[in-house]
């Protein structure tokens, strides 16, 4: 037995989601939603049997008695997803939104979703958070992480006007989510669209400022954390060894005199490459993101089944 749920916008993330979603066991699609008739999402809709339709949320709602939508993944924009929430949620569809508009709270699935199962809308953050914030958790497991940075470099091709539009969101919502879910006390969100050719893979790093700890303990928890990431996104890796340097003049490192004391930097280089469902390899930041949302949203359904 499935959950039926809708996609609402049927760009490249929507579309590779709907391929995903047509894999599992515990959903199944009711709707793809989208606002330009002639877009390949819709059209690949339309051949798969899934009903669609090209006027938006609006056009969703006046089908949605003959669905029985319990889960809306939203795949459209961060301006428009507040509005999309609302009137989801005013009709019990419980909503994972793929845009960093940050209306519910910040999950990266590995790490939080099950504080949230009962949310009307949990939010996926950024490609940059789901990539990123399981590595800076990892090392808050170990010691508490007082300056977290992470660099998320990105094909120019796979960033499409969604992405483009949604900059600014993408920078403060990865930072909050790096401090909340990833426990650091500061932190800092940069994202670099890579115009080289050939198209580069998805390539994050991240530096994390500690106070001097055991730096084995730290490398077998980065080292437990890509293993786990893995069982939902199989192109996350590691691209070398962790890094480890100890400094002195580290400024979120001050005693209670002001002064500055030595910690410890660790350095961690992450590649993610894509499964090549719809989208191309290059852009494991969009995978992982259509990854992470599968994953949510069969956790939901199978909350939803076990409830009755």
């Amino acid at each position: 037995m499935s959950v039926p749920a809708v996609i609402i916008g049927s760009g490249n993330i929507g579309t590779d989601l709907m391929i995903k979603i047509g894999r599992s066991d515990a959903i199944s699609l009711s709707a793809m939603v989208g606002v330009d008739s002639n877009s390949e999402g819709l059209a690949l809709a339309r051949n798969a049997g899934i009903p669609t339709t090209s006027r938006g949320i609006d056009g969703f709602l006046d089908m949605l008695e003959a669905t029985e939508t319990k889960i809306a993944f939203d795949a459209s924009s961060a301006t428009f997803h507040a509005r999309h929430s609302h009137l989801l949620n005013q009709r019990g569809i419980r909503v994972v939104d793929l845009t960093p508009a940050a209306v519910g709270p910040l999950v990266v699935p590995h790490i939080n979703l099950d504080q949230h199962l009962d949310a009307h809308n949990v939010n996926l953050i950024t490609c940059g958070g789901q990539a990123t914030i399981p590595i800076v958790s990892a090392i808050s497991q170990v010691t508490a992480v007082h300056y977290a940075e992470i660099v998320a470099s990105v094909s120019s091709r796979s960033a499409g006007p969604g992405t483009r539009a949604n900059i600014d969101e993408f920078t403060q919502t990865t930072k909050r989510g790096i401090e909340l879910v990833g426990r650091a006390r500061e932190a800092k969100a940069i994202i670099i669209l890579n115009p080289a050719e050939p198209p580069m893979l998805m390539r994050d790093t991240i530096f994390a400022l500690t106070d001097i700890v055991d730096q084995s303990a730290i490398a077998t928890s980065i080292s437990k954390m890509v293993d786990a990431m893995k069982k939902y996104v199989p192109g996350y890796r590691l691209k070398q060894e962790v890094q480890f340097d100890k400094i002195s003049d580290a400024p979120m490192l001050k005693n209670q005199n002001g002064e500055f004391v030595t910690g410890l930097k660790t350095t961690v280089f992450i590649e993610v490459e894509g499964a090549g469902d719809y989208l191309p390899v290059y852009a494991g930041n969009l995978d992982i993101m259509t990854s992470a949302a599968l994953s949510t949203g069969e956790r939901i359904a199978q909350q939803l089944l076990t409830q009755g």
